[in-house]
């Protein structure tokens, strides 16, 4: 296990993009994580270079389905991007620290912009399966505990020591989200809302799904944050989307319980419609 723990300092990083810069000419401006079930908009790339996580030095590589682990350089919408499809996690023994290795090369490699994407639970009970959430803040739920990409010695040329979150994910690429989703027909399931990154792998309790909805969260899931963390710190602009692949159990006398297979196949069901979002959004951004 300790070799997943090994944090990489700057010039180590640098290296790593220059090391993957070497092996394509696109030259990325934004980047793309997708989450569980949603890898498919990677094959909307064109122009690509494909290159396995276990072929780059130091990236995380994910052991769950649905995240194929693999990062693609090329063309969508007109713009040069680079695409995880999928990401690995804490619960899958990887110091938070570890986390930040492939944020980080984005930004050397030359990324302004982070669209991040999961599967989540909702909480809101407005809020139905198939639902996108834009993600308007967060908690950081194990930050509380410690758990935070940002802790232990602080290297300036990635970011400041104590940086801002209270404008964690861009307004303005926030509402011009929600403007694209209108003109494309989306408003019946676009919604906005708060993300909480709880460690996992288990799902919530009942109790904790209560406590949650009382702190105002509207979805959850084990992702993303310590991604967006990561990627402010580094100056980077944000726009984070759920889908709400399942409903949280929060009563006693329910007798769903949660499971992974669930995810995936509203992953399948809602993943054009977010696939033809991301890829309106993309070609409409400044960057």
């Amino acid at each position: 296990m300790a070799s997943q723990q090994k944090e990489c300092t700057y010039d180590e990083i640098r290296q790593i993009a220059e090391g993957l810069l070497s092996k394509t000419t696109c030259r990325p401006q934004i980047g793309i994580i997708c989450g569980s079930g949603l890898g498919s908009l990677a094959d909307q790339v064109t122009e690509k270079t494909v290159i396995p996580y276990s072929d780059i030095p130091a990236f995380p590589v994910s052991s769950v389905p649905g995240h194929s682990g693999q990062l693609i350089l090329g063309k969508l919408s007109g713009k040069s991007v680079v695409v995880m499809k999928g990401r690995a996690h804490c619960y899958e023994g990887y110091s938070v620290q570890k986390l930040a290795i492939p944020v980080r090369t984005m930004k050397l490699m030359g990324v302004e912009v982070l669209i991040v994407t999961n599967a989540a639970g909702g909480l809101n009970e407005d809020f139905r399966v198939g639902d996108v959430m834009i993600l308007k803040d967060h908690f950081n739920m194990a930050g509380f505990a410690g758990v935070n990409p940002l802790v232990g010695a602080n290297d300036d040329r990635f970011g400041p020591r104590f940086p801002a979150m209270s404008d964690a994910y861009d307004k303005k690429l926030r509402d011009l989200t929600k403007t694209i989703g209108k003109e494309m027909g989306f408003e019946s399931f676009l919604r906005e809302g708060v993300y909480i990154c709880l460690v996992g792998p288990n799902y919530e309790t009942v109790a904790e799904a209560r406590f949650l909805k009382q702190i105002g969260v509207d979805a959850c899931g084990m992702s993303t944050v310590p991604e967006v963390l990561v990627a402010r710190h580094a100056g980077m602009r944000v726009l984070g989307m759920s889908l709400v692949t399942n409903m949280v159990v929060s009563d006693y006398d329910q007798q769903e319980v949660a499971n992974h297979q669930e995810v995936l196949k509203a992953g399948q069901t809602r993943g054009s419609d977010l696939q033809a979002l991301v890829s309106a959004l993309v070609e409409r951004m400044e960057v």
